[in-house]
């Protein structure tokens, strides 16, 4: 379907949208909705609670789009309001209603997304399931999907972007809904779609409970992937390791301090050589007893020699003190160590 030829479906949804005004609105049944029909629906995880105490202070502000078929009635548009009039046991909903052949599915789902954009519109999984929809179901070529629906949803026009959302709506429900709860980025959603179903639903056992930030999870993510391409395993055998999940039951630990902790786990199996050069860096730290205020750090991933100090001070009398004992450090055998071996 070209631009133009969508260009005359819209034309043609605002004719039938003009026509059901004029037609006016019925109230119809709602043990005649087939409620289990979800060929129009995209919602997930829907927020009820303010829909409900509008409808329950107000009423209905507009109806539902219904259409007819045997035996009853099958939902266009307004799966929420119909399962929020249902909850508060009403018997009937004011409703506009196609008769079965008046308009093809594809029209019909094309007029409930932009019903639901100019109400309420959607959210990122709830866009992943339309495209979806529109590419397996309804069999719109992907060009037209990502030049006439992406805009739709305030999405640049490119099939990096479809395809992204198009490996969100095949994932797990679980996975679906720690990417919306979390606001997880396109970029680590194509991460996730890069692993198995099972190692999906191994890492958000991982970092579910450690309420990482975007940074943090590709971090994480990309540990994860490096590991399990060198050592040659899945990424759920590296999650389950004993190290790893030992410091998931640690009750005494908030999320960030696991999240730390399973970072340098990951880290140490990621680059060992560079681990063991930082443990030793550290002992050797240690060992000088450093005041509180001054510091000692190697060059980054130990590239190029070389020690960096870094040291605050309030008055003289304490920039005196710090001189002093980076003087005195020259002497001590614990610094000739790190010096030789950075």
């Amino acid at each position: 379907m070209t631009n133009v030829q969508w260009a005359m479906v819209i034309y043609q949804l605002r004719i039938h949208f003009r026509m059901g005004e004029m037609k006016g609105i019925q109230k119809i049944l709602i043990n005649q909705i087939d409620l289990s029909d979800e060929t129009f629906s995209v919602n997930y995880l829907p927020d009820l609670h303010r829909l409900r105490s509008s409808i329950e202070q107000i009423g209905m502000m507009q109806p539902v789009f219904l259409r007819k078929k045997l035996g009853g009635y099958q939902i266009v548009c307004g799966f929420r309001r119909i399962s929020v009039m249902k909850e508060l046991e009403k018997s009937e909903i004011e409703s506009r209603v196609f008769e079965d052949k008046e308009m093809d599915e594809f029209h019909l789902f094309s007029l409930s997304l932009q019903e639901n954009l100019t109400t309420r519109g959607f959210n990122v999984v709830e866009e992943a399931i339309a495209l979806e929809k529109l590419i397996h179901y309804f069999q719109i070529h992907p060009d037209t999907v990502i030049h006439t629906f992406l805009p739709l949803f305030s999405l640049e026009t490119n099939e990096k972007i479809l395809n992204t959302y198009l490996s969100l709506a095949q994932m797990e429900d679980e996975v679906k809904t720690y990417v919306l709860k979390e606001g997880v980025s396109r970029s680590n959603i194509r991460r996730l779609s890069g692993l198995t179903s099972e190692d999906r639903i191994a890492v958000l056992s991982l970092v579910s409970p450690l309420k990482l930030g975007e940074n943090r999870l590709r971090e994480a993510l990309t540990f994860l992937e490096e590991i399990s391409q060198r050592d040659q395993c899945s990424v759920r055998e590296i999650v389950r390791r004993p190290e790893i999940q030992g410091i998931l039951f640690q009750k005494e630990l908030t999320p960030i301090q696991k999240a730390e902790r399973v970072k340098k786990v990951l880290k140490a199996h990621r680059y060992p050589r560079i681990h063991q050069l930082e443990e030793a860096f550290e002992k050797r730290k240690k060992n000088l007893n450093l005041p509180s205020h001054l510091s000692l750090h190697h060059q980054p991933f130990f590239e190029g020699r070389g020690l960096t100090v870094e040291f605050q001070f309030e008055t003289m009398e304490e920039y005196r003190t710090i001189l002093s004992f980076l003087s005195n450090l020259v002497d001590r055998e614990e610094f000739r160590e790190i010096l030789r071996s950075s």
